[in-house]
């Protein structure tokens, strides 16, 4: 039995409300802490039986061993004799939480900062040996491809979605050791040159210690859940010294409710990790640019082209990492640790001609919004930068997408104001004014926020002549870019990893007949190893019509009995896996709704429907059948006898 330290003593006196002398002793026993506290001098509790003056506290390790380490999983905490008096104070502790995970989270992602550029500019400065541009970013990529594969997951990709799913699918968890994974994994990869984004990853952060300290406190699901959009609005803040555009991009994009009851959190958190980032960096936005203004009214003609432009790059991006992406997850897992190699690689190659594909680029951004690149250099990295980007993304590498955006924006807005003052020189503004559009502009159309896009391009310039401009490019860009490719790229990447994210729709969906009050337990399941025959058979001498398909990953397919017997004339000795298994299924979650459930049994033509979880499509729940679907809209034979 240890001495108790103060910051403990500190937090519990913060927590309870408590005056007088506190003092407290803490062991090891087994899986759990003990504390023991002893209160004295006490204020508000009377020393009557049945009130003692002190408490016990267990703070429970899941997975912790006789060698008291724990093996990756954090410890939630019971309070055991003062939870009633915890929850009257749950809405100040709450408060209290988002100031200490804006601080928190604006010290990581100051840590970002320094790590990543300054390792970047040591490992291939300017005007370095060509073979530092090759070497660091293949070394990089193989090295940290096999520390994500090995020992850290979930810390590959952007972040976004990951943070998406942990607040919809994983009921607000993020673990420890993503949070430490996706930190010093992303840094390194980023110091090594490859072209990915810190902000993406700074959100996951940033939820991850907003998620930790949640259950570390032992707060209520409901309530880690609230704390997710907290910190990745805090992370967003310090990554772009942007606090508005910060919470706008929280409420907008993760949560998805601009009217979300967490508003104040989220504005207090984004607030905190403001300052953070202003006291540690100085005050300076993220981009210097000149004072720009509407040179002539037909401009805006130009801006509207600019966005034309902007919504086809945007496709272009979201389509060829998309694609890319789906053909490496088709390759076997034990190739996953060397498939980084791949965006590496590339990156090398172009560096090794063009250094200034390196990296996020952001010195060469300002470039382009001072007017400081030449027209064929910007067009160049328009192209290098979005094979670059898409590969090293698709391969697995860990970064980011937000600051790769507006890269490819600037650079795409300078070459067509380049070629709109040379045409229309006493009509038209530079070529600054038209990168700083596109920057925007690239940006709502490959993330889908268009809001968070003005707003975040006004703060990190600080120039309010450019808004009108930037919302007619964000308008264009995002309506092409809707047409041409419907779903949005966080969703179609959570998608691509078997996570289906709950659609506005589905969210707000609140006392309708819903799939978890009518689903039961599964029970006609086919074995994806018989053949076509076997599985004709079973089918045949049951009451069911309509079965499952099952293999190590859970559910991967539904089949009705004349599909059976169409493709049993076609080769009854193939195995029934062969038969389906090859893509997506028709399915629902336990949260939507009946009437798309039969929505998707007629469209398949199938009387059962499988029940799987958002965060794995493969995790069957339960099973939907069209009978349990009558009977509880009162339609069942019986009911109408």
């Amino acid at each position: 039995m240890s001495q108790a330290p103060e910051v403990f003593l500190a937090l519990f006196r913060l927590l309870f409300g408590l005056r007088g002398r506190l003092s407290g002793r803490w062991s090891l026993a087994g899986e759990f802490i003990v504390f023991r506290v002893k209160i004295d001098e006490i204020d508000d509790l009377s020393p009557r039986k049945g009130n003692p003056r002190g408490m016990l506290l267990t703070g429970h390790f899941p997975e912790m061993h006789e060698t008291g380490h724990a093996s990756g999983s954090w410890w939630r905490t019971p309070l055991l004799h003062w939870v009633a008096r915890l929850q009257r104070r749950e809405d100040q502790v709450f408060l209290i939480l988002a100031l200490v995970i804006g601080a928190l989270t604006g010290l990581a992602v100051v840590a970002f900062i320094l790590l990543t550029e300054r390792m970047g500019m040591r490992l291939y400065p300017v005007g370095g040996a060509r073979w530092r541009r090759l070497l660091f970013p293949v070394a990089g990529s193989l090295g940290i491809g096999y520390l994500l594969f090995r020992y850290f997951p979930y810390a590959r990709g952007s972040g976004v979605p990951q943070t998406k799913a942990a607040l919809f699918a994983r009921e607000g968890r993020i673990t420890l050791r993503t949070v430490l994974g996706k930190f010093f994994c992303t840094s390194a990869t980023l110091a090594s040159g490859i072209p990915l984004g810190r902000e993406g990853p700074s959100v996951q952060v940033g939820a991850g210690i907003a998620s930790v300290l949640g259950r570390l406190l032992g707060m209520r699901t409901e309530q880690v859940k609230r704390l997710i959009p907290v910190g990745a609005a805090a992370a967003i803040a310090a990554a772009f010294n942007t606090p508005l555009a910060a919470v706008l991009f929280s409420l907008e994009e993760i949560v998805g409710d601009l009217h979300a009851p967490v508003m104040g959190a989220v504005v207090l958190a984004s607030a905190t990790a403001w300052m953070v980032l202003r006291v540690s960096l100085g005050n300076h936005p993220l981009f210097k640019v000149p004072q720009y203004q509407l040179v002539h009214p037909a401009e805006f003609a130009v801006y509207a082209v600019l966005g034309i432009a902007g919504g086809l790059v945007s496709v272009a991006f979201t389509k060829l990492l998309l694609g890319m992406r789906q053909r490496f997850l088709r390759f076997p897992v034990k190739t996953l640790w060397f498939q980084p190699l791949a965006g590496g690689l590339l990156v090398g190659l172009s560096g090794w001609f063009v250094p200034q594909v390196l990296g996020v680029g952001y010195g060469y951004v300002g470039d382009a919004l001072n007017g400081n690149m030449a027209f064929k250099m910007m067009l160049l990295l328009v192209v290098l930068k979005l094979f670059a980007v898409t590969t090293s993304y698709a391969s697995g590498n860990a970064g980011g997408i937000f600051g790769p955006s507006l890269f490819i924006g600037a650079m795409l807005g300078g070459s067509v104001g380049t070629i709109a003052h040379r045409w229309f020189p006493d009509h038209t503004a530079t070529a600054g004014a038209y990168a700083l559009v596109g920057m925007g502009a690239v940006f709502a159309g490959i993330v889908r926020a268009p809001m968070t896009s003005v707003l975040m391009i006004f703060e990190m310039t600080q120039d309010y002549a450019v808004i009108v401009p930037l919302m007619i490019a964000n308008l264009v860009s995002l309506f092409i870019a809707s047409r041409l490719q419907h779903e949005p790229i966080y969703e179609a990447l959570a998608v691509q990893d078997g996570i289906h994210l709950p659609t506005a729709k589905t969210r707000q969906r609140h006392g309708q007949r819903q799939v978890s009050r009518v689903m039961q337990a599964a029970s006609q399941l086919l074995p994806a190893e018989i053949t076509i025959r076997e599985a004709l058979e079973r089918v045949r001498a049951s009451e069911f019509r309509t079965w499952l398909v099952t293999d190590r990953r859970g559910v991967i397919g539904v089949i009705n009995l004349p599909t059976l017997e169409r493709e049993a004339t076609k080769g009854a000795a193939n195995l029934l896996g062969e038969l389906v298994g090859n893509g997506a299924f028709p399915h629902v979650h336990s949260d939507q709704g009946l009437e798309l459930a039969l929505e998707r049994m007629g469209a398949n033509e199938i009387d059962v429907l499988p029940v799987v979880s958002r965060a794995d499509v493969h995790k069957l729940e339960g099973i939907l059948s069209l009978r349990a679907v009558l009977d509880s809209y009162g339609l069942s034979p019986r009911d109408r006898g």
